[in-house]
């Protein structure tokens, strides 16, 4: 049998041993309080995380796929970053990929035993055709989950950047990945229950990573995501509200170059503040590699 008792992730928190007992009021308030400690933990994982997005955001720049390995909540949160990227960032869907143990199904339903599979880990990478210019990043809020060791040394075996965010002190994981991100908000109010502080810290620092790694290509402009995808009614909306707060035009010239770009909000963006047509826009964009602040 597995030891978990020297993993950070299964101690007890002495605040919350009479947590069954509490009052809602109080159990909120403890469990609003232990998560401060999730932000602290991402604070002071700051240099690691730099060094993992100067390497994410290279892959990209080089066309390279950021994916994501985990089980459980971690692989489930990994899902979750890179499917929002293709509507958030108008990459495709095989830009950012999100592995989990078990496959798509388990998102939903857990499937026994594959996270204690290194080899699984290998095969699904194999299964995307991994090759030495995507980056694979490690979920594993243990820091030793046999699937997510698995991929990282496959992944490694053949030339590929690998990355890790664990919420554990000493993994294993970190001793086979330099570039891990060790984050620790502390023993969990329920006892090794890691959906919560754990959960929420890897969650800030998957945020931090997709959201910086897309501005390295261009996808965003200012404070706006120029390149988000029209697919509903609201996601309209605001693409004509990006462009009329970005050139200063009216709603209904801000519509009609969104009609006129096919719906880019980055192209309409520079239509209007350069008052030039879809072509020329598109033109000086491709000029400037996708990037509105580079256009001269």
């Amino acid at each position: 049998m597995v030891d978990l008792t020297t993993l950070t992730t299964e101690k007890s928190n002495p605040d919350s041993q009479n947590f069954s007992s509490m009052s809602i009021e109080e159990a909120v308030t403890l469990m609003n309080e232990e998560d401060m400690n999730a932000v602290r933990a991402v604070t002071m994982a700051k240099p690691m995380i730099v060094k993992v997005i100067e390497q994410s955001s290279k892959t990209l720049q080089n066309e390279g796929r950021l994916i994501y390995c985990g089980a459980g909540t971690s692989g489930r949160l990994g899902v979750l970053d890179a499917v929002e990227c293709p509507p958030t960032f108008g990459v495709d869907y095989n830009t950012v990929v999100g592995l989990m143990a078990g496959g798509e199904s388990a998102f939903v339903k857990a499937k026994e035993g594959a996270e204690d599979s290194p080899e699984l880990g290998k095969q699904d990478l194999q299964a995307i055709s991994l090759t030495s210019k995507d980056m694979v990043i490690g979920l594993a809020a243990s820091g030793r989950t046999p699937y997510v060791i698995g991929a990282l040394e496959y992944a490694q075996r053949i030339g590929c950047p690998t990355a890790a965010v664990v919420c554990s002190a000493d993994s294993a994981i970190s001793k086979i990945c330099p570039m891990t991100i060790t984050l620790l908000p502390g023993a969990e109010v329920l006892t090794g229950s890691t959906r919560l502080k754990s959960g929420t810290a890897t969650k800030m620092v998957l945020n931090m990573i997709s959201t910086i790694s897309m501005k390295s290509i261009g996808k965003i402009y200012k404070n706006y995501m120029v390149d988000v995808k029209m697919t509903n009614e609201k996601l309209r909306a605001r693409g004509v509200n990006i462009i009329r707060t970005l050139t200063g035009c009216t709603p209904k010239q801000a519509q009609a170059a969104l009609e006129e770009a096919g719906n880019e909000v980055k192209t309409a963006v520079v239509m209007v503040a350069r008052g030039v047509d879809c072509d020329d826009a598109n033109a000086l964009l491709k000029k400037a590699n996708g990037f509105i602040d580079h256009i001269a």
